[in-house]
């Protein structure tokens, strides 16, 4: 009877220190949650910069449409230079020739979709330094051999998306009918039916629209008709943003993070004159 009691103490005494070590640990685990609870909402959260982009312009900007988000070369490179700079994109989808009105009413903080910087832009808005060389070129019927060059444009039908360099050069060509269109791949569906001649816009674009339609209806002829670069467009009135732009830009291509990018969606590296690019108003064309 007295081992017996001595056993039954023993035993209470375990089952005491186990509940013991067992309630230790669920406080411990309480706590740490608590207090992760805590960490989570003293963590500032980041502010919200809306950029506006014409989202209809692969391989920089288009919808995936599978699962809804926007991708491209432009879309990366606003990501990181968010995440460097301490915010979180709102991309807002507009045609092109509403950025530049948007920025200027403030509804959207900044602007990328490969932007040209032009002269009469810098007037309206400020850019960041270039992040892309770009140039114009012309698009034909693969069927269409009397088109070879600028000059043999004149008094043809040509396709352009509204409010782009394109558009400008188009309209320089004696005689020609120049039809617009909200968005570029509106105009290359136009050149395919037939019922334009040819279509002038940014090279990178075209080639890769050529490559993804792969019906071989499409080719480019004659050289690159200029030399733009693009930038990112933000507000006159927030300088300070401007240079947040500007400073992450230059950390990108110091890490590497933006070779990185280009060699993604370009296969290839960044020219030398887009790591250590013009400034905004020396790269500006007409």
């Amino acid at each position: 009877m007295l081992r017996l009691n001595r056993f039954m103490v023993v035993a209470v005494a375990l089952l005491t220190l186990v509940a013991f070590v067992a309630g230790c640990g669920g406080g411990s685990s309480s706590q740490d949650q608590k207090a992760a609870d805590d960490q989570a909402q003293q963590a500032p959260e980041k502010k919200v910069l809306k950029i506006g982009s014409d989202t209809a312009y692969a391989p920089f900007e288009w919808q995936d449409t599978k699962s809804g988000d926007y991708v491209g070369f432009d879309m990366d490179l606003m990501a990181a230079l968010c995440e460097e700079m301490g915010y979180k994109p709102d991309i807002q989808s507009m045609t092109f020739d509403g950025l530049i009105p948007a920025l200027q009413s403030g509804t959207i903080d900044a602007s990328i979709s490969a932007m040209t910087i032009k002269k009469k832009r810098l007037q309206q808005v400020s850019f960041s330094d270039p992040y892309y060389k770009s140039g114009l070129i012309i698009a034909v019927r693969n069927d269409n051999n009397d088109i070879k060059s600028f000059d043999d444009l004149k008094g043809k039908t040509i396709a352009v998306q509204l409010g782009t360099t394109g558009a400008d050069k188009a309209k320089e060509i004696e005689g020609a009918k120049v039809v617009t269109f909200d968005r570029i791949p509106e105009a290359f569906l136009e050149l395919k039916k037939g019922s334009a001649d040819a279509v002038v816009n940014d090279a990178p674009v075209t080639m890769y629209a050529i490559k993804q339609d792969g019906s071989g209806q499409i080719k480019v002829v004659g050289d690159m008709l200029s030399t733009e670069f693009y930038g990112i467009a933000v507000p006159k009135d927030k300088p300070e943003l401007l240079q947040e732009f500007n400073a992450a830009l230059k950390k990108l291509k110091e890490t590497g993070k933006f070779t990185e990018l280009y060699k993604k969606w370009f296969g290839q590296e960044p020219p030398a004159d887009v790591l250590n690019p013009p400034t905004p108003e020396e790269a500006a064309i007409e």
